[in-house]
């Protein structure tokens, strides 16, 4: 189906024989006005972007300004009729973003998505080609789950520029973050944003892990370095705020990371799990300042990292803990939107706790969505120990569907789809990135 609210037309369409007789004579004028509606958007949209389609299908998106706004009570309606329908196994599936292994839809890809009826996906550079061979590999998902009248997926990357990039060497390269606070050209942030996602769209993505808002102020973090913005908060402020609105001015939904800040550690959470020794004024006094800023604006997800921080929770890292997650950003910091974890696969996890036990604990603290970006023995330990939760009421039916409710308004937000993203036009993309970044 083309998004949320087409799959939610099918599901009640299917919903009575009565409403199937009453909506004949309805349907018959709706769907020439909603396709024409349809049209009309993706028209709009293309002009806007100023698409570009060459004699190869090829396209190349501009960049356009935001047209994000707050959820309305329409979209929030449509939203729990569709959560009302869905089975606890399909509102499992939208908790649960993950990796594959390979650059092609396999039928262990496919089994995944049937299976476990996933939300999303995230791809690694393992998986990552050339730009046709990626395309592909996005549309192929896309088709599976149009074919199945499946809920859109979240199609994800970590998508950051300088060493933390993803795309394929065909698209022109783009400098660390870490560099941008040397550039004193007015919205040269908000640009580098745009390149992102322009670049992240005409391949076929709607979601990249970033930007970075923790603070490069330890010279011995092996982890952080030129992905950060800047050494203090103002620095990442003034420019994480600024790319995080320039990807999401091209309909790329972001993920700031890694609260509460992942700075100040000389220990790289993918291998084991960092210790930060701050009371939690001097955590409000640097570290948090990013993210409290970015929450000032429209932030998509917030991803927690792996990090213990006895201040807060002497037990569990943030992404486990309730204190950290429902506690400090949820409720001291007002934030309600979605929450994912960093990937549980990381040795910060995996070293010290059962993955299975690490993602229903995670759950449990307030996270929305879980990442296991490797290993199908791990992927299949999360799925059971969650459905093993569910039923036994360790995670509630509320508590599940507060969180897909989240899921769903942030998808009919971005108007996630099945359709086909057009070959992209490599010289053209790149020829505006560099005008951008010039």
């Amino acid at each position: 189906m083309d998004n949320l609210q087409s799959y939610l037309l099918l599901l009640t369409k299917r919903s009575t024989v009565f409403c199937l007789l009453c909506l004949v004579i309805i349907t018959t004028t709706s769907c020439s006005t909603t396709n024409d509606r349809d049209y009309n958007n993706k028209t709009e949209q293309h002009t806007n972007n100023q698409t570009v389609e060459t004699e190869k299908n090829e396209a190349t998106p501009q960049p356009t300004e935001n047209t994000m706004i707050p959820n309305d009570n329409a979209a929030s309606s449509s939203v729990d009729k569709l959560l009302a329908s869905l089975t606890t196994e399909q509102k499992i599936g939208q908790l649960l973003l993950f990796g594959i292994d390979n650059q092609t839809v396999t039928k262990q890809t496919i089994s995944m998505l049937q299976s476990y009826h996933l939300g999303g996906i995230i791809l690694y550079k393992r998986n990552i080609d050339t730009v046709k061979q990626t395309n592909t590999l996005l549309n192929e998902m896309k088709d599976w789950q149009h074919t199945n009248n499946a809920i859109p997926l979240w199609l994800g990357v970590d998508q950051e520029g300088g060493k933390v990039s993803r795309l394929p060497k065909q698209l022109s390269a783009l400098p660390e973050p870490g560099t941008l606070v040397n550039n004193d050209k007015p919205d040269y942030a908000t640009n580098f944003g745009q390149a992102i996602g322009l670049q992240l769209q005409a391949v076929g993505f709607n979601l990249t892990f970033a930007p970075v808002l923790d603070i490069n102020s330890n010279p011995n973090n092996p982890v952080i370095g030129m992905r950060a913005f800047g050494t203090t908060p103002d620095q990442v402020i003034d420019h994480g705020i600024a790319v995080m609105q320039g990807i999401q001015s091209q309909q790329i939904a972001t993920s700031i990371k890694h609260f509460p800040g992942h700075g100040d550690t000389s220990v790289d959470s993918h291998l084991d799990l960092p210790l930060i020794e701050k009371s939690l004024v001097e955590l409000e006094n640097f570290e948090l300042q990013p993210f409290a800023a970015a929450l000032e604006h429209y932030v998509d997800m917030v991803m927690i990292g792996h990090l213990l921080i006895p201040a807060i929770d002497d037990t569990y890292p943030a992404s486990m803990s309730t204190a950290a997650i429902t506690g400090l950003l949820r409720d001291k910091m007002n934030y309600d939107g979605v929450v994912i974890s960093d990937d549980m696969t990381m040795g910060g996890i995996t070293d010290h706790w059962n993955i299975g036990e690490a993602a229903v604990q995670s759950l449990i603290a307030g996270t929305d969505i879980i990442l296991v970006g490797h290993q199908p023995k791990l992927q299949r330990k999360v799925v059971q120990a969650i459905n093993e939760a569910v039923t036994e009421g360790r995670i509630s039916k509320e508590r599940l569907d507060e969180s897909v409710k989240r899921i769903l308004l942030l998808k009919e937000k971005y108007k996630l789809d099945n359709e086909q993203t057009p070959m992209p036009n490599i010289e053209s993309i790149n020829k505006t990135v560099n005008e951008l970044l010039q």
